[in-house]
């Protein structure tokens, strides 16, 4: 099977989250391609794949802009194919009923912004990268880290993806009769 993977990402993890997906398929025995969202992403040719992947993470409420205009402008092609949403978040890695409902907020934005419903959907849970922020951003995420019950230090970065869960997500979507949309939740 052939597999387009288009992702947006503001501080590279979801792009590692992608080169994951895209591994577990080829060793799969499919071929995966991965796109960043871009400018130039309209030269992607979504016909020639048999499923297409699209992968963003939440940071605001939002996704990234680049992903959302080529959702938006793909929108019918997306619909008329297979294809799945990986929603990459913090929320997704607690148990804050209030965060989740959140995530499913946002979602459900972005389905009405880029007119494109996902047939799977998978909250991935994302990553603190402490060595990538500034001062300011460094401390708001000990903060909320610190009210989720979550002690972290500044020094170290914590990637809390649970990868087994994307593994089983790629390798079932790829497979699935892609019946109505289906939700993957880790909780």
């Amino acid at each position: 099977m052939r597999v387009l993977i288009v992702f947006g990402t503001t501080e590279g993890h979801t792009r590692e989250i992608c080169h994951f997906a895209a591994d577990v398929l080829r060793k799969a025995g499919h071929t995966a391609t991965t796109e960043e969202a871009a400018r130039d992403s309209a030269d992607v040719q979504i016909g020639a794949y048999d499923v297409v992947l699209l992968a963003g993470s939440l940071h605001i409420g939002r996704y990234q802009p680049g992903l959302v205009r080529f959702a938006q402008a793909r929108a019918d092609e997306l619909n008329a194919k297979p294809s799945a949403f990986i929603s990459v978040s913090l929320s997704a890695a607690g148990e804050n009923p209030d965060d989740w409902e959140c995530l499913e907020d946002c979602l459900a934005r972005f389905e009405h912004e880029t007119g494109w419903t996902p047939h799977q959907v998978h909250k991935a849970e994302g990553a603190i990268k402490y060595s990538q922020y500034d001062f300011f951003k460094r401390l708001a995420l000990k903060h909320i880290a610190a009210k989720r019950g979550q002690a972290t230090v500044t020094s170290r970065d914590y990637d809390l993806t649970d990868y087994d869960a994307v593994r089983a997500f790629v390798l079932d979507f790829v497979r699935a009769d892609r019946g109505p949309a289906v939700l993957s939740d880790p909780r």
